[in-house]
């Protein structure tokens, strides 16, 4: 699996990135996946691969840095610029990797990738997040 590299400085949203905000379940980094955990109603890094149904299901991607328990910005939609080098036109998934981004040609067999949108440019990715709930065959 090869997730993209982001860096957090380079992580930005957009004029068209719908925003929301939550409290950090742990310390998060700017461009990671996130899940919104029922029992605590905090947001911790996502994980494809997790045997808990809820923690493969990505509510957003962070737009900031954050330490536990504190305000956390995160974009469900819309075009970002993701910190990392993208391709045009390549869907990107959430990964098994904790927080993780990958392209789908680096998405494993048996992981539960939310779909999070498609690259629109290098350094740009059109957030669409859905989960289908299945395992990659």
């Amino acid at each position: 699996m090869a997730d993209i590299t982001i860096t957090a400085a380079n992580v930005k949203k957009s004029a068209t990135s719908l925003v929301e905000t939550g409290i950090a379940g742990a310390t998060v980094t700017a461009g990671q996946t996130l899940y919104l955990a029922a029992a605590s109603g905090k947001l911790l890094l996502a994980d494809a691969d997790n045997a808990t149904a809820e923690v493969r299901v990505v509510k957003g991607i962070a737009l900031h840095a954050a330490l536990l328990d504190q305000p956390l910005q995160y974009t469900t939609g819309g075009k970002m610029a993701i910190g990392a080098t993208v391709a045009a036109g390549t869907p990107y998934f959430a990964s098994p990797i904790a927080g993780g981004i990958a392209p789908l040609a680096d998405l494993l067999t048996g992981a539960f990738g939310t779909f999070l949108g498609w690259g629109v440019s290098t350094t740009e990715i059109l957030v669409d997040i859905s989960a289908a709930g299945v395992a990659k065959a």
